[in-house]
């Protein structure tokens, strides 16, 4: 076997109840080398990824490491073997400091008691090490996600890492933060860890990886050298079909539409007399860097954050809109870009997460009608298409894709004519992100208005009729589809003046 080759999984099967997770996979990673995973939700490489690091356990196939069979009964096991995986969601104290989460439960002592100082001063040569200019003494709540996500690698490394496993890693960071990380990685690599980079912003394989592994419905479906791939190949491979989304050229509202909302001047903190305006079937894209405050405007227009000044008109008509209550009243839903925490409950089944924004439809006397229940949820399903066994299905088990359906139709069935969606295809892969567009666009097509946040800008060119950018807290520009192009996109989210679009 090659010298190189540190890890080696051979024909892995392994089965949930109904589910075959993993059908004969195959995966080698090699040292000193980023190894992209790839595939849509569901199609397997995060159950590929536990087997390897002991939370599955497998069916059948083995597993090597440095030449020697495993069988991990724990992630324990596998991380005292050199394997560590770094999740999406991070799993870091925030309560706690940078020398406390690297160290928790192998602190230094000075007999029963803890050694803060030498704890202090591990950290602080560990972080030296990886070029990283942290405090240990610094909370995790008060750093970026960025700077969270380097805590993380350097515990990995504290661990003398071999594997890195990274879930996702660039989601929730900034274009800078991305460059930030990629150059550690590489750091990282240079130092001959194996890393896997699971991802589904495909450009960035070209940007990190060496190779790629791509995995379809519990599959292998092939192995090819980064240099040697372009993204159609990837993506025919991922979902067995041509994915094409024709650029959106001109808008597609018609010019007569009425306006169905109107902001003036909406104030708050991090909000700045920000004015726009809503036509009634139209998809009105928000553009901006991180920390631009275009969410916070929108939760200024939902009530769910209070303003200090400016007016919200409907239909031409202002209209007070003081909690998330009036606006859901008043025809607004809202899609967070964090579903899971604030669009979702998790923990209960698609009926429920379908229906509960509009209960009282579904009781009488107190009582809830959970037939008339299944059976309009059930409607939803079919009419959106949401993958799933059945409506009783927990939420929590759905893909990505599946989940960002359930939310849209919770606020369908509640008869809002206005969707604020926050980054809506955030975490979700290329296949079911072409189902997104194809559901807003049949949105708009029945008369429904969106207001659609995106950090992506492919993504905003394809989708809106309009552009709105944004710059510290401020409203910086405005471009109609037909002229808009990345360049002038962020022009104006780098801009702290005003610049009008025919001024670019």
């Amino acid at each position: 076997m090659d010298e190189s080759v540190i890890v080696k999984m051979e024909h892995i099967q392994k089965r949930f109840p109904g589910v075959h997770a993993l059908d004969d996979v195959n995966f080698l990673l090699k040292s000193g080398s980023v190894h992209g995973l790839v595939g849509e939700n569901g199609a397997g490489k995060s159950t590929l990824m536990k087997v390897l690091t002991g939370i599955y356990t497998k069916d059948s196939g083995s597993v090597t490491v440095k030449g020697r069979a495993v069988n991990y009964a724990s992630p324990r096991d596998a991380l005292n073997d050199g394997i560590v995986m770094i999740h999406q969601e991070l799993n870091l104290m925030p309560h706690l400091t940078v020398a406390d989460n690297i160290f928790i439960g192998r602190e230094p002592r000075i007999g029963p008691i803890l050694d803060d100082a030498k704890k202090n001063m591990m950290t602080k040569e560990l972080l030296e090490s990886l070029h990283l200019d942290i405090d240990p003494r610094t909370r995790i709540s008060r750093l970026s996600v960025a700077m969270q996500q380097m805590v993380e690698i350097a515990k990995a490394f504290s661990y003398r890492a071999e594997v890195m496993i990274m879930d996702e890693p660039t989601a929730a960071l900034t274009a800078a933060e991305v460059e930030e990380l990629f150059t550690f990685i590489r750091d990282m690599k240079a130092r001959g860890l194996g890393i896997v980079y699971i991802s589904h912003r495909l450009e960035e394989l070209w940007e990190i990886t060496d190779e790629v592994t791509v995995m379809r419905d519990g599959q292998f479906v092939g192995n090819l050298a980064t240099k040697d791939a372009d993204m159609g190949r990837i993506i025919g491979m991922m979902v067995g079909r041509v994915i094409y989304e024709e650029p959106k050229l001109h808008s597609t509202t018609p010019r007569d539409a009425p306006e169905v909302l109107r902001a003036e001047n909406l104030s708050a903190p991090s909000v700045r007399n920000v004015s726009f305006s809503l036509k009634k079937g139209e998809i009105l894209g928000f553009a901006g860097l991180m920390g631009a405050g275009r969410t916070e405007t929108m939760k200024l227009v939902f009530g769910a954050n209070p303003k200090t000044g400016g007016r919200i008109f409907l239909h031409g008509r202002e209209t007070t809109i003081n909690s998330p209550k009036d606006a859901v009243t008043n025809g607004i839903g809202y899609l967070s870009e964090d579903r899971k925490a604030l669009g979702l409950a998790i923990g209960l089944s698609v009926s429920n997460n379908i229906t509960m924004a509009d209960l009282a439809k579904f009781a009488s006397r107190g009582i809830v009608n959970d037939r008339r229940i299944a059976a309009e949820s059930s409607h939803y399903v079919e009419k959106m298409d949401i993958r799933t066994p059945s409506v009783s299905q927990l939420v929590g088990n759905l893909s990505g894709g599946n989940q960002q359906k359930v939310v849209v139709a919770k606020w369908l069935l509640r008869d809002c004519e206005i969707l604020i969606i926050d980054e809506p295809t955030r975490g979700i892969d290329i296949g079911a992100k072409s189902e997104i567009y194809k559901l807003m666009n049949q949105l708009v097509e029945e008369g429904k208005s969106i207001i659609m946040i995106s950090s992506e800008l492919p993504e905003l060119l394809r989708m809106s009729d309009r552009i709105a950018v944004m710059c510290e807290g401020r409203k910086t520009g405005e471009i109609g589809i037909s002229e808009a192009t990345q360049e002038k996109i962020m022009q104006l989210a780098t801009s702290r003046g005003t610049i009008a679009a025919n001024d670019m």
